[in-house]
């Protein structure tokens, strides 16, 4: 006799509706509830429970036929709704989202989600679940379906014996229990070792035990029969202290989970919790919690989970992209829409293919018509992210020749002419080797210049080819993002991975660098005003830059870079550091259509007024020019007076873009400044 299985219990959707309701609420304003995306932590409980009660509820069928039902199944509930969701993602994308160091993850991530494989894009990009380019990432929710589709393919494995009853059920059991432990001490050892906390999130291998709970859990009820309701049992209610344990211990962990902790340790609250309100709900549905997790409401939501979640995360994006997310009117909105879609799709793409008569009518044809369209889906998502430009709404993404410093016009401007572009092996990275190749206008100039800052270096790409093409020579590009070459900027705290960049680029230089040479040292020497995805207070940069801490720490640079400096100079050859270019209150690739120009980011304006710039950068050009008076033959190049010629800098010069962002130049910020940067390279 088959022990007692159960059925559909409302209470289940209840708890689903906590947890999605969780992540979202985490997901408008993360303040309101801190812990909230533990709630992923939720549905991973409730989804192994549950995959393991559909697939025992069914007649036994082993071998291939059992495989091919269970992935035909999987893919009706998961498939139809998931690449409609990405591919109106890509849409929005492709309208809304220009390239940027934002979005530079969003469409690999996108392209791999269709084969559940986000998450370890996520977990190698560097970039933890709670950074600025995550949460600009349309896709970055998809990491969780990555993990259950992960699972998905490991479960049937170890829960084949399972269907074969007698022992092959305690096989089963042992096979999880051992994976499942195996899991969660890996995900131990990964939180006791500094800086893997961006893997542990992500993967897998971390993750499988909280599955693995909500499988465990119901093998042991099964065993022991405890899924019909014990009528003799009285209702839970508030004097019942397992409840009341389970509930403590829930609301704890969506409140006071903390970044850098989940799974382990944070993670194990929502984990014990849930599979403690199940066991509680099964046996004992009356009473209050029962009646309160059964509620139309709360049932509405549980049903819908799946839909909300999925298209939660791109509307929050792009409203971030766009008109932004912080009023209380775009929030509303926001939600609205999200429950619009989520209900649009709930009701016309996953119940009529998960419980219709639509579709193939074998698993095995199913299966194969799921894998077709994850292959067509990521296949139209490529050609989206490749060609958007052509459909974007975004000046940004229809300009790029202006916007981008790609050099990538130079093709058609000189056709008789090309960059040949090369990779130089250097201690702890590489530098770009830029030099002419076959060209009309002849030999030209036998210049060598070397390139060596942070990112503002790598943003002079265009100005470098061009001066490449124009004047012949050979060009050396090192750059590194926060790494400035005299960065004057160090009194904010050491940065070990900096000291090693800069220590192996200095030593480069000394080995190749020769009498007659030029070495150009640009870099973000003031503090922003604005990053791609926030503002900071004008007054308190300000004021930082001026504080006593600042004023000894540039002095002690000053020394530093004099020494490290001294022997080029004193070889012949020729130091030109950068001096601050404007820093803008506002990005302006953010701020530059009529879909985002009242963006919150958007707000401080766009232009800083030379007076102002003046100010901010006075101490760092003091500085620089002590390092120049003390070096033979150096000299400070301002490129303030070219970009910012008036008593206002504003981010644009006879409509065309002179910034991208709040500091970095544009493509065309490039062109502007190429003739004042040759002139200098001129000088005696």
């Amino acid at each position: 006799m088959q022990p007692p299985r159960p059925q559909y219990v409302p209470h289940i959707d209840g708890l689903r509706a906590i947890a999605v309701l969780s992540v979202i609420l985490y997901h408008l304003k993360a303040s309101w509830l801190p812990g909230g995306f533990t709630g992923v932590d939720v549905f991973f409980v409730i989804s192994g429970f549950v995959v393991s009660a559909s697939v025992d509820r069914l007649p036994p069928v082993g071998g291939w036929a059992g495989l091919a039902r269970f992935y035909a199944r999987r893919i009706r509930r998961i498939v139809p709704a998931l690449v409609v969701c990405l591919l109106v993602t890509a849409v929005l994308s492709a309208l809304f989202i220009p390239e940027s160091w934002l979005s530079e993850t969003s469409d690999k991530t996108g392209r791999r989600a269709f084969f559940g494989l986000s998450n370890w894009v996520l977990a190698s990009t560097g970039n933890d679940y709670f950074s600025p380019r995550t949460e600009f990432n349309p896709y970055t929710h998809t990491w969780s379906l990555g993990v259950e589709e992960q699972f998905y393919l490991l479960f049937p494995l170890l829960f084949l014996a399972w269907l074969r009853a007698g022992r092959g059920r305690m096989l089963s059991l042992a096979l999880f229990a051992v994976a499942t432990v195996a899991s969660l001490i890996y995900a131990v050892r990964l939180a006791g070792q500094g800086g893997q906390e961006i893997q542990a999130f992500y993967v897998t291998t971390t993750r499988f035990w909280q599955l693995g709970v909500g499988v465990l859990l119901y093998q042991a009820m099964a065993l022991a029969g405890r899924f019909e309701p014990d009528p003799s049992a009285r209702a839970l209610n508030w004097r019942s202290p397992l409840l009341l344990l389970a509930l403590c211990a829930l609301g704890y962990g969506l409140w006071a989970a903390r970044p850098g902790h989940s799974p382990y340790p944070d993670g194990l609250w929502p984990v014990v919790s849930t599979a403690l309100l199940l066991v509680l709900l099964q046996r004992h549905p009356g009473g209050w919690a029962g009646r309160a997790l059964a509620s139309a409401p709360m049932v509405w939501v549980g049903k819908l989970s799946y839909s909300l979640y999925l298209w939660h995360w791109p509307v929050f994006v792009v409203f971030r992209w766009t008109v932004g997310l912080e009023t209380g009117v775009t929030a509303t909105a926001a939600v609205l829409l999200v429950l619009l879609l989520a209900w649009a799709s709930w009701r016309w793409v996953e119940q009529p293919l998960r419980h219709g008569g639509r579709g193939p009518n074998t698993n095995l044809r199913w299966v194969l018509l799921g894998v077709g369209v994850l292959v067509l889906g990521a296949g139209l998502q490529s050609v989206l992210a490749k060609h958007g430009h052509h459909v974007s709404l975004s000046t940004v993404s229809r300009h790029p020749l202006d916007w981008y410093p790609y050099a990538k016009g130079l093709k058609r401007e000189v056709p008789d002419c090309r960059v040949v572009e090369s990779s130089l092996p250097v201690a702890g990275g590489q530098a770009r080797l830029l030099e002419r190749g076959d060209c009309a206008q002849g030999k030209g100039v036998d210049r060598h210049v070397f390139v060596a800052g942070d990112s503002h270096a790598l943003a002079y790409n265009e100005l470098l080819k061009r001066l490449v093409v124009a004047e012949g020579g050979q060009v050396r590009l090192y750059g590194s993002g926060g790494c400035a070459l005299v960065g004057l900027q160090g009194w904010r705290g050491p940065n070990p991975g900096c000291e090693a960049y800069t220590a192996n680029v200095l030593a480069d230089l000394l080995a190749t660098a020769r009498p007659g040479d030029v070495v150009f040292l640009p870099g973000l020497r003031v503090p922003r005003l604005s990053d791609q995805y926030t503002t900071f207070d004008p007054a308190q940069q300000q004021a930082e830059l001026e504080s006593d801490a600042a004023v000894q720490g540039r002095a002690a640079e000053v020394a530093t870079a004099i020494t490290q400096l001294r022997p080029l100079a004193e070889r012949g050859v020729r130091i030109v550091l950068e001096a601050p270019k404007p820093v803008l209150p506002s990005p302006p690739f953010r701020c530059s259509d009529s879909f985002n120009r009242h963006n919150p980011i958007c707000a401080g304006g766009l232009t800083i007024s030379r007076e102002r710039m003046e100010a901010l950068r006075a101490p760092v050009l003091a500085s620089l020019q002590q390092v120049a008076d003390a070096l033979p033959g150096a000299q400070v190049w301002d490129p303030l007076p070219t970009l910012c010629p008036g008593p206002v800098c504003t981010p644009d010069h006879e409509g065309k873009p002179l910034f991208f962002d709040g500091d970095h130049l544009s493509g065309y910020g490039n062109r502007v400044l190429l003739p004042a940067f040759q002139k200098q390279l001129d000088a005696p």
